[in-house]
C-alpha cells in the first residue's frame, strides 16, 4: 500500500509518500516535495493545482492520501487557502482521501513499537509533519 501524507501550510501542499509492504516501510524519492499555488482566488490556478496534485499521485501509484487536520478556529487555525487546497484534493475522483486528527497522529506515534529517526529518512525538515501523518496512518494498518 502506497500512501501520501499531506500537510497544508499557506499556499503549499507539502507531501511525503511512503509505502508499507511485507512489514517494511519505504520512502521513495519523488520529483517534488510540495505542490504550490500562487493565487487561490483564481479558478484556473485551482484547477492547475488539482491537476498537478492528481498527476503526482498517479505517477507514483498512490493508493490513499492522508491529510493532517488543522484547527477550524483558535490560535492555530488553518488559513482559508489551506481549506481550499484541502477541498481541491478531496474532490479528485481517483483518490481516496482521509483527514487525520492531530490527536490520532500523536497517539499512533506514542503507541508505536517502531522508532524511525526523522533525520535518517532523507526528507527535508519541512516535510516532518507530512511524514508523521503518513507514518501514523501506516502504523494503524499494521
Amino acid at each position: 500500500m502506497k500512501v501520501c501524507g499531506v500537510e497544508l501550510k499557506g499556499n503549499d501542499a507539502i507531501v511525503c509518500i511512503m509505502s508499507l509492504q511485507n512489514g517494511l516501510f519505504d520512502i521513495p524519492k519523488i520529483r517534488v516535495q510540495k505542490v504550490s499555488i500562487g493565487d487561490a482566488g483564481d479558478a484556473e490556478q485551482m484547477r492547475k493545482f488539482q491537476f498537478t496534485f492528481a498527476k503526482l499521485m498517479a505517477d507514483y501509484h498512490v493508493d490513499k492520501v492522508v491529510i493532517k487536520a488543522r484547527a477550524l478556529k483558535g490560535k492555530f487555525a488553518g488559513g482559508p487557502v489551506g481549506f481550499k487546497l484541502e477541498a481541491a484534493i478531496q474532490l479528485i475522483e481517483e483518490l481516496e482521501v482521509e483527514i487525520l486528527s492531530g490527536s490520532f497522529v500523536k497517539s499512533a506515534l506514542q503507541k508505536s513499537q517502531i522508532e524511525i529517526d526523522f533525520r535518517d529518512t532523507g526528507l527535508r525538515n519541512y516535510q516532518e509533519t507530512a511524514f508523521s501523518a503518513v507514518f501514523a496512518y501506516l502504523l494503524g494498518q499494521v
